[in-house]
């Protein structure tokens, strides 16, 4: 099973304002208590979703308008605070497939790179043309192209960078350690029955 070679992620965008987002507020902790990390999707900024009563506070993610929305945009420092692989984990799960924000906790970009998420670094200000045209138009479609290092919004174009060993895993389709792992086990099997021991 060859991974995706992920060279561009295509789709419609939700803006999350904000700068030094941190894992607590992607996932809170008390959410964390599984197995497996099926079924985080659901608990995604639940905090800043729902109130105590389960109302919902109309957060971007839950307006209809952005139903379906498969890249954040953000600000500065987003995935901060813990090293939980259940922040990224819970935006797969959601549906998220790109991130733009204007930089990223090491360790979080690390655990979303693995998972096949390109976070892509952006300018404040692109960002903010960004999230005025998804504001006027939330069905228009924008792309993150991982080869070239540029967003495109409709007629609009932005610079964006990534970290070029991040970048290479994705577009040679290696951003899976485990997966890549996974797929030699025919070999490892064949070698370890050749062996005397």
């Amino acid at each position: 099973m060859a991974l995706d070679k992920i060279t561009r992620v295509t789709g419609r965008a939700v803006y999350i304002p904000g700068d030094d987002i941190d894992t607590d507020q992607i996932i809170p902790a008390r959410f964390m208590r599984c197995v497996t990390f099926d079924g985080l999707g659901e608990f995604l900024f639940h905090d800043a979703r729902f109130g105590p009563d389960k109302t919902s506070k109309n957060h971007p993610l839950d307006r209809p308008a952005h139903k379906g929305a498969t890249i954040v945009i953000s600000g500065e420092n987003f995935g901060c605070g813990s090293s939980r692989e259940h922040a990224p984990q819970a935006l797969h799960k959601f549906g998220i497939r790109a991130l733009i924000a204007g930089g990223f906790a090491e360790i979080f970009f690390g655990n979303a790179t693995t998972l096949g998420i390109p976070c892509v670094a952006v300018a404040k200000t692109d960002r903010d043309k960004m999230a005025a045209a998804i504001e006027a138009d939330p069905a228009v479609d924008i792309c993150v192209d991982v080869s070239a290092q540029k967003v495109m919004l409709g007629a609009q174009e932005f610079p964006c960078t990534i970290r070029e060993a991040a970048r290479k895993a994705l577009i040679d389709g290696q951003w899976d350690p485990i997966g890549q792992l996974l797929e030699g086990q025919e070999t490892v099997a064949k070698l370890a029955a050749a062996l005397s021991y």
